[in-house]
């Protein structure tokens, strides 16, 4: 059997395992170029053409489909509890200590692990603003 025909059904596989362990899509356009090529292979063709029909129709898929997967994965964006807390006003529920790592604030309805942004103790009671998010703690300061 061709070796070619070996060398593209490897690429086949090395480049759909690529995509199989990416979150995004990466390598799928080069599955189809290394398809088409094991076509041109198993057809006879030489080496030149095959290296060509690979390259012409990685692109061409790429060209093709990538416009809408774009698209497609822009139109998924869901909003998470950052976006919505993110700048709002918090109420403290237990006092907030980043030397003893502790602190809590209640905020758009769910009580939140919290941390000084810059490291004063914020007792219970107080309103403070969110500057931002680390995991799943809150960075708050003090509302001037």
């Amino acid at each position: 059997m061709n070796l070619m025909i070996w060398i593209w059904l490897g690429a086949i596989v090395l480049f759909g395992v690529v995509e199989a362990a990416t979150a995004g899509l990466v390598s799928i356009w080069f599955v189809a170029g290394a398809l088409a090529a094991l076509i041109a292979a198993l057809l006879s063709a030489n080496i030149w053409v095959q290296m060509v029909v690979f390259v012409v129709v990685s692109a061409a898929a790429l060209a093709l489909t990538r416009p809408l997967v774009k698209k497609i994965a822009a139109g998924r964006a869901v909003p998470t509890n950052a976006d919505r807390v993110l700048g709002r006003e918090a109420k403290v529920t237990e006092t907030i200590d980043n030397e003893n790592s502790t602190g809590a604030v209640y905020v758009d309805g769910k009580t939140w692990t919290a941390r000084s942004v810059d490291g004063d103790v914020i007792p219970v009671g107080e309103q403070v603003e969110v500057s931002s998010m680390e995991g799943v703690k809150l960075l708050v300061h003090k509302q001037s």
